[in-house]
């Protein structure tokens, strides 16, 4: 009898009933990083950080909130204030990059993109948002950004401009609250709000590809009742240094990634 089924499989190998399906495979598990402090150089604690960006030997901040947004450039390292310049009340500032000589300051809920002139900060301009604006970065032309969810929005603003949307994934699954962002070595880099993690994103399949692991960055003593969450990460392009800080944070960190953490 075990014999005759056999045969009958084989002979109608078309029929689903005989077919035994491959189990799908197992996605692998996305690497944990470490983390080690390299250097690190007193940060203004007034800033409620949303984007950050070192640019040409300065390091441009948005800070958030509404009737305080506001945008800082700093001389780096040295840190010491060159610029700031008020956000419009009614505007919550929100991630930023640099394209050529634009700085690009997304707004929250406004669904507005800002545009200043460098190096003085001049508003010279704004576009239109498609939806909540969260961290910004770019890859030449290209700009990318996030709004929260688990998707990332690019469109080449030298080019057509069309809207291009990348969901991504973490094992399998959407991770979402994707914040503050950075072009890094090809990858983007992102803040998880609400985390003390990054997630570096493939920008071609929108697969996370590392997980790096930042609790404990900010020591306890440092931490006063309006410390926020970890947010900004900047790639100093002259040297290689990645940089992080946090809302509301009295340091910015130089870090460097110990591989995989056990």
């Amino acid at each position: 009898m075990l014999r005759t089924l056999a045969i009958i499989c084989l002979l109608v190998l078309h029929t689903p009933a005989c077919i035994a399906e491959a189990p799908e495979p197992r996605p692998e598990a996305v690497p944990e990083y470490g983390y080690r402090v390299v250097s690190q150089v007193r940060f203004d604690r007034q800033n409620f950080t949303q984007g950050l960006e070192i640019h040409n030997g300065r390091l441009y901040v948005s800070s958030g909130l509404y009737g305080a947004s506001m945008l800082r450039a700093y001389d780096f390292p040295s840190l010491d204030l060159l610029h700031e310049v008020p956000v419009d009340r009614r505007i919550f500032a929100e991630g930023l990059t640099v394209i050529d000589d634009r700085l690009i300051l997304l707004s929250w809920r406004e669904r507005v993109m800002l545009v200043y002139q460098l190096p003085d900060l001049t508003l010279v301009g704004q576009s239109a948002l498609p939806g909540q604006g969260w961290g910004a970065t770019h890859s030449g032309s290209v700009l990318w950004f996030s709004d929260g969810s688990d998707r990332l929005y690019s469109a080449d603003i030298a080019g057509d401009g069309k809207l291009n949307v990348l969901p991504v994934t973490l094992n399998g699954e959407p991770l979402r609250n994707l914040n503050e962002l950075e072009w890094v070595d090809g990858e983007i880099w992102a803040n998880v709000w609400q985390s003390d993690v990054i997630a570096r994103i493939d920008p071609k399949t929108g697969l996370v590809v590392g997980m790096i692991n930042l609790s404990g960055l900010l020591p306890q003593e440092d931490r006063l009742r309006d410390t926020d969450v970890l947010n900004g990460i900047a790639l100093d392009s002259s040297t290689g240094a990645i940089w992080v800080t946090g809302k509301r944070w009295p340091w910015l960190f130089e870090i460097a990634l110990e591989n995989p953490a056990d």
